[in-house]
């Protein structure tokens, strides 16, 4: 992977080319995100580049080595927030991520990456949380059909039978029932760049992009691209 970036959701509109033909866009605003490390083999024992994204207010961010405060980090190990900014000569971000850079060792702490990474018509897979619907019958969570409408029927839209009776006398594991739907991690592949505006940082990408407004998008070059 060479290009990756951060992005916040801002939504949906639609664009003409030059041709005339309407498109469907999601609206992104990527980044600036900030390189707060840059992991190394011999340090890290793997390759990657940590960016930060999106202003967090500093006084609500963990202090550092001498403060009051410390948080355990994802791999167990205490780490100081405001340190571990200050160290990358960076204000405190919001959201802290890696990318599995091929050049990862041509980025330096405090550089940025901005949307002009990206061109028109590159394909790019979007990751986010889908929206959540909370508690669903199965004719909404898994599309099943209803029952008659009429003619005294008492079947409407539940779920129908679970299985046979005797034999296998069980529900088969995997059985589609009613539950909980969305808020879960979602990515769309092989989606189009249509026009990116690099003074303002922002993608315009064909279709939609899992998520609501203001949800973290995470926006990588496409492993499928199509031939």
């Amino acid at each position: 992977m060479k290009k990756a970036i951060l992005a916040t959701k801002v939504g949906m509109t639609q664009i003409f080319n030059e041709d005339g033909s309407l498109v469907p866009v999601t609206v992104l605003q990527a980044g600036p995100c900030v390189v707060t490390q840059v992991k190394t083999v011999e340090n890290d024992g793997y390759e990657a580049v940590q960016v930060g994204f999106v202003e967090k207010k500093e006084r609500i961010v963990n202090k550092d080595a001498n403060g009051k405060k410390e948080y355990v980090h994802a791999h167990g190990a205490n780490k100081a927030e405001k340190g571990h900014f200050a160290k990358a000569g960076t204000t405190t971000k919001k959201f802290v991520r890696e990318f599995k850079f091929e050049n990862t060792s041509e980025y330096a702490l405090g550089a940025e990456i901005k949307a002009d990474i990206f061109a028109a018509g590159d394909k790019v897979d979007a990751t986010a949380v889908s929206k959540g619907k909370g508690f669903q019958g199965t004719i909404k969570r898994l599309g099943q059909h209803r029952g008659p409408m009429k003619h005294g029927s008492k079947f409407h839209r539940h779920q129908g039978s679970n299985g046979a009776c005797s034999s296998p006398s069980r529900v088969f594991k995997g059985k589609g029932m009613p539950g909980h739907m969305g808020h879960v991690k979602v990515t769309v592949q092989n989606l189009e760049i249509v026009r990116v505006d690099a003074e303002n940082n922002l993608l315009l990408v064909k279709g939609a992009v899992p998520g609501p407004k203001k949800a973290l998008v995470t926006i990588k070059e496409t492993v499928k691209a199509n031939a």
